[in-house]
């Protein structure tokens, strides 16, 4: 089979997917770049391991009124893994055997696992954030300040990883004072609400320390003329910047960052580690994750 194709659910229902296949599904899904990654480190894998011969990872284009008529198709066929993303990420929860203590508290699932009577669930994202920031800018969410833009399931996932790995102080902004007090309401789980404070985007907390991270958890940057989502000058000139933005890879957040001496990085990391997270769970084995960076990195620049 091609790896290199988009599928639907009528591939689902009448192809053969032959050996171990692992699938990405959403909507749109043209342009993931999860099977030029993850296909990378299979191939790393096979080399170590004649187990991981037979495995594959695919792309299925799967609108949201299908997920539920799909998942039990993808288990029928032995797809021992999924990746979700837009726009399953929450609808999966209603369907899984089981979902991780963190995914909970994320309310999303990005990673399933397949069980006897169908997938477990978890969440891979704030792993995969945790070490994009350990790793492109030397930034621990531990005993940090932490400033997140938005209040999406980006900035949830965010927001969760932050308080489980301790951070020092969490700020969270957003346009929209309903959704930024549902996200704080959510957090309570956490005892988020004892240490969460908030912000309006046109003016940052006042007497922010002097270092920090700030991450965008927005979608503004995905289209290059859009504006940064903050003022970053006011930002003290010791913090770093985060955006989880990967394409383009250089966003008006990073780049006014830049322009401020501040330390920043786009989202590639991100993706290539909670990738290299979901196919650990999958096959019990260390992840060459330098493989699937290098293999993101490629089909971006041929995307572009």
């Amino acid at each position: 089979m091609d790896t290199k194709r988009t599928y639907t659910l009528d591939d689902l229902e009448n192809l053969f997917f032959p050996g171990t296949p692992l699938a990405v599904i959403g909507s749109p899904i043209e342009h993931s770049l999860s099977p030029a990654m993850h296909n990378a480190a299979l191939n790393k894998l096979r080399r170590q391991d004649t187990h991981f011969n037979d495995w594959a990872y695919y792309r299925f284009e799967i609108p949201e009124d299908d997920l539920f008529d799909a998942l039990p198709n993808f288990h029928a066929r032995n797809f021992i893994g999924l990746n979700l993303t837009v726009p399953h990420k929450v609808l999966a929860l209603q369907s899984l055997q089981s979902v991780s203590a963190d995914a909970k508290y994320m309310g999303a699932v990005n990673t399933l696992v397949r069980v006897e009577s169908g997938y477990a669930g978890y969440n891979t994202d704030g792993y995969g954030l945790r070490r994009g920031l350990e790793i492109d800018l030397d930034q621990s969410l531990k005993g940090s300040t932490v400033l997140i833009i938005g209040s999406g399931g980006a900035a949830r996932a965010a927001a969760v990883q932050a308080l489980l790995d301790g951070c020092d102080q969490l700020f969270i902004g957003n346009r929209s004072p309903a959704r930024l007090a549902g996200l704080v309401e959510a957090l309570s789980a956490l005892g988020g609400d004892n240490c969460v404070q908030t912000f309006t985007l046109d003016q940052l907390p006042k007497n922010l320390p002097q270092t920090g991270i700030a991450i965008n958890a927005t979608s503004l940057g995905l289209n290059i003329a859009d504006p940064a989502p903050i003022d970053v000058h006011q930002l003290p000139s010791n913090w770093k910047v985060y955006d989880m933005i990967y394409n383009p890879c250089s966003t008006q957040f990073i780049r006014e960052a830049q322009s401020c001496g501040l330390l920043a990085a786009n989202g590639l990391s991100m993706l290539v580690h909670q990738g290299a997270h979901s196919l650990r769970l999958w096959s019990k084995k260390k992840v060459d994750e330098r493989s699937m960076l290098e293999a993101a990195m490629e089909a971006l620049h041929h995307s572009s």
